[in-house]
């Protein structure tokens, strides 16, 4: 199985920028989907982008304008740009993907203060 580690986190001022990685044990693109997927205390996860292995995008509306997901050539490496960041955006980003079976990040931490 995929196994999906991710990286980039951190506490970070509002207004800022971060970009989480996840890189993968697998090229993840040929799978439906590749997203990630936050968490925060007292809320379930909720989905924030995703990338189809067709490469359609989609994002919910919270991060629309603010966040952007990629993938590297190879379809290794997982990628999203948070910019804008507000304490709202605060909480574990975990990385995903879905073909055959899903697999998950074990999650990192994303703060943003201020």
């Amino acid at each position: 199985q995929v196994q999906l580690v991710e990286s980039g986190g951190g506490l970070v001022q509002s207004g800022g920028s971060l970009r989480l990685s996840c890189a993968s044990s697998e090229a993840i693109s040929r799978f439906n989907t590749n997203g990630w997927y936050r968490q925060v205390p007292g809320r379930s996860r909720e989905l924030v982008a995703h990338i189809t292995s067709s490469g359609s995008y989609w994002y919910a509306s919270f991060v629309q304008g603010r966040f952007i997901i990629s993938r590297d050539a190879a379809g290794t490496t997982l990628y999203l740009q948070m910019n804008d960041l507000t304490r709202e955006d605060s909480g574990v980003y975990y990385c995903h993907t879905r073909g055959v079976y899903e697999a998950w990040g074990q999650g990192i931490q994303v703060t943003v203060s201020g």
